[in-house]
């Protein structure tokens, strides 16, 4: 099974995909940790990418889901996957591949945000991926408030379900 954890910067993809990953004893990816430089240098100058941008770093993340999926492997993967097309890129099927959206409104993730320190996402970034995000209508959706312990928990419960619907 691969779970895509979902949603625009400061949403806790990263935070709840550890927590995640630690509880179930599955490898965690943070697609952060594959964009190529010339994204990285945009990304901390608040230049927000393009499609053409994301298109080889999507391609990299679909064949490390795929390399997993044919070695019938577990994987919990962190990508903001904001829009359907990058989702329908990455595979997600809601069979073999599955989205979990962490929704938060622009005050919440403003705050979160502004507490944290990311390597290269400028925080000014926030208000373009909110208006590039193409909310999915499927798979699973939480709001990001109650936490990330909580969401960690409240993905295992859905993850579970759909195994024993299988």
């Amino acid at each position: 099974m691969i779970i895509v954890l979902i949603g625009p910067m400061g949403c806790g993809k990263t935070t709840v995909g550890k927590i995640l990953a630690a509880r179930l004893g599955w490898p965690f990816d943070d697609a952060d940790d594959f964009h190529p430089k010339e994204n990285v240098d945009k990304m901390q100058a608040g230049i927000a990418l393009d499609d053409h941008d994301r298109q080889g770093w999507l391609t990299t993340l679909n064949e490390r889901i795929n390399r997993r999926k044919t070695a019938g492997e577990n994987l919990i993967l962190a990508c903001s996957a904001l829009k359907k097309q990058y989702r329908d890129l990455l595979g997600i099927d809601q069979q073999q591949v599955f989205s979990v959206y962490l929704k938060g409104d622009f005050d919440l993730l403003r705050v979160r945000i502004a507490g944290r320190n990311h390597q290269y996402m400028n925080k000014d970034l926030l208000t373009s991926q909110l208006a590039a995000m193409e909310e999915p209508e499927n798979g699973l959706t939480l709001h990001i408030g109650p936490g990330p312990e909580k969401l960690a928990e409240e993905i295992d419960t859905w993850m579970q379900q759909l195994q024993g619907s299988k």
